[in-house]
């Protein structure tokens, strides 16, 4: 099977892959994306903190805007996942598509993110964003005064429920019952700051979540038929999965968290010539951020490039002085 070369090679089309690929593109760079369409940011209806967006702006669109960006400066998509990646003896990299076959790059930047855990009720995911949020710090703006309920599970449940205690005071907690059970414990000196601050705490399994129109929230539904109606609410169950499979089989160095050990100044690993960018290296959940480590990479990933330019230039410049030596 024919090689597919490039001067670099992006894993993931979300945000942060897509910031890198918009600057390699400028940077007169031969890139292909490789994303195989999913990810946090195919699942949020509405970004509310990002810069020049004061109305909000879901994932979607922003990564079809990202894309069409990122092909007028000549980046490839494809369409695919990648299953293997491993470096080469010359330093270079080779990474397998599910569908589309084997690419060779120079530098490679992996930006997978991370995958929420979430129960499979009716009516979640379509509020992801809109009218359920999952990160205070992205969204306790949006639940201001408002009745919210909060569905999680045991310690990590009832944290979110404590922080959005600073935006309302109108929280009800439903300590989710996961099929197989039992409910997880909600630590004594959490339970105790919930009780103080008024929160209703319900224990149960969701059935469902009760919208009204296209991803208003309006209740959750347990399996034994209560109704816990609130204006917004929030999710929280722990157990996200760092996607950091590729970054295994090639050897970079990880946190006990899962995360991938970058430096900070370049977002590159402990495998030189490979970077990480996005929820897969930072622990900040937060847009802008991802944003700001893919442009970062996409920056080093480019001086590299340039100082292979300069090294194959003289290489080619010896060999042409040797033959006219001859």
């Amino acid at each position: 099977m024919d090689k597919q070369e490039y001067d670099a090679i992006i894993i993931g089309g979300g945000i942060a892959g897509l910031q890198a690929a918009i600057q390699l593109g400028r940077s007169l760079r031969k890139v292909v994306v490789i994303d195989k369409g999913e990810g946090r940011s195919t699942l949020c209806r509405s970004y509310h903190n990002v810069l020049g967006y004061p109305n909000g702006i879901s994932g979607e669109e922003l990564r079809y805007i990202g894309r069409g960006q990122a092909e007028k400066v000549g980046v490839q998509f494809v369409l695919d996942e990648a299953v293997d990646a491993k470096r080469l003896q010359d330093g270079r990299f080779e990474v397998t598509g599910k569908l589309s076959g084997v690419y060779r790059c120079d530098e490679l930047l992996i930006a997978t993110g991370i995958a929420d855990r979430l129960p499979e009720v009716p009516g979640l995911k379509p509020c992801l964003g809109k009218t359920i949020y999952i990160c205070p710090d992205c969204d306790g703006y949006e639940v201001k005064n408002k009745s919210t309920v909060v569905i999680g599970s045991g310690g990590t449940g009832a944290g979110m429920a404590v922080s959005l205690l600073y935006f309302t005071d109108r929280v009800t907690l439903v300590n989710h019952v996961w099929e197989g059970g039992p409910a997880k414990a909600i630590p004594p000196e959490l339970e105790q700051q919930l009780r103080a601050g008024g929160v209703d705490i319900v224990t149960g399994t969701i059935a469902e979540v009760v919208t009204k129109g296209d991803g208003e929230f309006q209740a959750v539904r347990l399996t034994d038929g209560r109704e816990l109606a609130g204006e917004r609410g929030f999710a929280s169950f722990g157990g996200n999965t760092v996607n950091t499979k590729l970054f295994q089989l090639l050897g970079a160095e990880r946190m006990e968290s899962g995360h991938v050990v970058v430096e900070p100044r370049t977002q590159m690993t402990s495998v030189p010539g490979l970077f990480a960018a996005g929820d897969v290296a930072v622990h900040s959940e937060q847009l802008t951020i991802a944003m700001g480590n893919g442009q970062q990479a996409a920056i080093w990933i480019h001086k590299r490039l340039k100082e292979r330019d300069k090294k194959r230039a003289g290489g080619s410049a010896a060999n042409a002085a040797a033959a006219g030596a001859r």
